[in-house]
């Protein structure tokens, strides 16, 4: 079957256009905001870690404006309840009636910002959000806007008053990205364009409806059997690695990551595939989202926290002990033994 890439290519000059105009304001974070037009594309949601000050928050923002969406910031704290998220239902004694107030969460991207300060009832109040894209107040249902899009973020230095998110939740999110300090230059010129109090106005490069477009093409970029098979493989290495020849690491892996994890690869793969212009993932775009597609699935046992193993370094070596595939770009069967459907589905 015939497949048009004019399509796919367009889409990538699209897709980065907008990161330019995003990156007019935001010095550095290329790897964050790659990730973020993934998870916006894929449907998902992105967990984000780093110290504070790294512009999380300004990213957000900025990418909101530049699609033009809805931007709601949520600062997650020990006594927010869940009526403080997701709205709740008032008694009008004029009119001897309820009326419903909706909450913050109703945005196109919403910033769930320090979102393990927060108690478990508030944190699973965002799961029916993120997963069903709806939200339940007393026996009325209220669809979310549509694209949406959670970004949470927690620091990684402080323990006092944070509550870790519990595995369920973590497993909603699509990534989880962890961002660093910037480079000397890229300091520099923060620090330059702060101190001359240079503000960029943001343009709009899409629109709702194009993003929603985006996303649609996103779901029929192809997928080869052996780039979804590659992946399941990257997985199931973190369940059982005794089998996948890396018996030494055994010890140090208490749960490996769920099928949640496979589809996110799948899903992310998918969309970055769009984001740099290609009709068909390849084993690398996989491979480039290993670790933030794992690190929150993977947990850890007693011996490698005592040991100061990081789940990094055992993804590392999982990717290190099983290399790509090669995918052939003509086969002829692989049209038609794909589990995700042929070019064109």
């Amino acid at each position: 079957m015939a497949w048009e890439e004019e399509p796919f290519l367009a889409a990538g000059e699209r897709l980065r256009a907008l990161l330019k105009e995003v990156k007019r304001v935001i010095v550095g974070q290329d790897h964050l905001l790659e990730r973020m037009l993934v998870a916006l594309l894929a449907r998902g949601h992105l967990l984000i870690e780093g110290v504070p000050g790294l512009a999380k928050t300004l990213a957000v923002k900025t990418l909101a404006q530049a699609v033009g969406g809805s931007f709601k910031r949520i600062q997650f704290t020990p006594d927010l309840v869940p009526a403080d998220l997701l709205g709740t239902r008032i008694y009008n004694p004029k009119e001897g009636e309820f009326r419903t107030e909706l909450g913050p969460i109703f945005a196109h991207l919403l910033l769930a910002d320090e979102i393990n300060r927060a108690p478990a009832k508030v944190q699973s109040a965002l799961l029916e959000a993120m997963q069903e894209r709806q939200v339940t107040l007393g026996k009325e249902t209220y669809p979310l806007p549509k694209p949406f899009l959670v970004l949470a973020t927690q620091n990684p230095i402080e323990s006092e008053g944070t509550y870790p998110l519990p595995e369920a939740q973590l497993d909603r999110f699509l990534l989880k990205v962890v961002v660093g300090y910037p480079a000397f230059h890229e300091e520099l010129l923060i620090v330059g364009r702060m101190t001359t109090g240079e503000e960029i106005q943001v343009a709009q490069v899409l629109s709702l409806e194009e993003v929603l477009e985006l996303s649609r093409l996103a779901d029929r970029v192809y997928v080869h059997p052996k780039v979804a098979e590659h992946a399941v493989a990257l997985v199931q290495a973190t369940r059982d690695l005794e089998r996948a020849g890396l018996k030494e690491l055994k010890p140090f892996v208490a749960y490996g990551a769920s099928p949640r994890a496979s589809l996110a690869l799948v899903q992310g793969a998918k969309a970055l595939a769009l984001v740099r212009g290609r009709a068909h993932a390849l084993p690398e775009d996989v491979r480039d989202l290993y670790l933030d597609a794992l690190r929150h699935r993977v947990i850890l046992s007693y011996q490698a926290l005592a040991e100061g193993v990081r789940v990094e370094d055992v993804l590392e070596a999982v990717l290190k002990h099983l290399p790509p595939p090669f995918v052939p770009l003509h086969d002829p069967y692989g049209d038609a033994r794909s589990p995700l459907g042929p070019p064109g589905a």
